[in-house]
């Protein structure tokens, strides 16, 4: 029997932060403009070194099942004890330098591609879709296509692109379409602006994640975004990075400089309005999150299949020690309270 269905659980166990490879839709891009994605591929090669770059190549071509194929995602599934994925695209799949029509069309082959891939198993599977990020004008219709175009929880998108931080006034409408739609937005970045500082040592990874994050949500709490939103559900990737344990420099700063004082309250209480996956690779690490953020703004993620992620994430969770009632809302409860997931509360999915 396998592992989800012999798991006797209140709460299915959720696993917000799983990734599908579309190599179609790459080979396409490439294909629609060959100057842009060389170019792009340039700017990955310095940011991330030959070393790492030699490396993730070979891990992914040594993962491309698990990337790609229901079936071996549901039996990594099972072996994990997860019940539910919640599915979005690789982020490589971002393309921040498209033109308006080749990004328009991108989002809408990857809102498609992943409809049908969890389409497969309904009942294990949400998806998230993508929106172009550098075209601020676009991303309300790319958000409507992914939601009610085919029924996906929400989007992932970036920590930003081009000159478009997440604080832009542009993307009011998308924020305000979110919130109608209660749609899930996904934090996750790909790629650090720090660029060649960090070509070396996986650098661009290990350190440019948490920082784009950190940088992220700044940009969202001080320019007062999640004021004007409050109802918006934002889950921040890689337990969102160098922000949460962090943020008393921020409170400082709020205090003695009127240039940071563009957010309501203080910085470290909008923690209370984002939501943050569980991935942050060490039991103290989460237990400092669970400390800032709250157990109930935690959510189970695994970052399926890469090897940056986890493929233990149930016994993770348990290993930080935290009381039953945390491990249970990490594990599923806060995910079921997710409208845009339609997760039944109180039962296994």
């Amino acid at each position: 029997m396998s592992a989800a269905a012999s798991f006797q659980r209140e709460t299915a166990v959720v696993d917000v932060h799983a990734h599908l490879l579309l190599p179609a839709l790459q080979q396409a891009v490439a294909g629609r403009d060959p100057e842009g994605f060389a170019a792009a591929q340039a700017l990955e090669a310095r940011r991330n070194g030959p070393e790492s770059l030699a490396a993730s190549g070979r891990m992914i071509q040594e993962r491309i099942p698990l990337l790609t194929s229901l079936d071996a995602r549901l039996a990594e599934m099972d072996r994990q004890g997860v019940d539910v994925q919640v599915v979005s695209p690789s982020p490589s799949h971002y393309y921040p330098w498209a033109g308006e029509e080749l990004a328009a069309w991108a989002a809408r082959e990857a809102n498609r591609a992943i409809a049908e891939h969890v389409a497969g198993a309904p009942e294990r599977l949400r998806g998230l879709g993508l929106v172009p990020l550098q075209h601020p004008q676009l991303v309300v219709d790319a958000l409507e296509d992914a939601v009610v175009g085919h029924g996906l929880a929400g989007v992932e998108l970036s920590s930003f692109a081009g000159d478009v931080e997440l604080s832009d006034e542009r993307l009011e409408p998308f924020w305000a379409r979110a919130v109608e739609l209660d749609a899930v937005v996904f934090l996750h970045p790909f790629g650090c602006s720090l660029d060649e500082r960090l070509d070396r040592y996986y650098l661009s990874n290990t350190v440019g994640q948490p920082v784009e994050n950190a940088v992220a949500l700044s940009h969202l709490v001080f320019s007062g975004v999640l004021d004007r939103h409050p109802d918006l559900t934002l889950v921040a990737a890689h337990g969102g990075g160098y922000l949460p344990t962090f943020l008393g420099r921020s409170d400082h700063a709020w205090h003695v400089r009127p240039e940071a004082h563009g957010c309501r309250e203080l910085p470290s209480s909008y923690l209370r309005r984002l939501r943050f996956d569980s991935l942050v690779h060490a039991p103290g690490a989460l237990r400092a999150l669970v400390d800032a953020a709250g157990a109930d703004r935690v959510l189970l993620g695994t970052d399926y299949p890469f090897d940056m992620g986890v493929d233990d994430p149930v016994e993770r969770v348990r290993e930080a020690g935290l009381d039953a009632d945390a491990e249970a809302a990490i594990l599923g409860a806060n995910a079921a309270e997710l409208a845009a997931l339609r997760l039944p509360v109180g039962s296994r999915a």
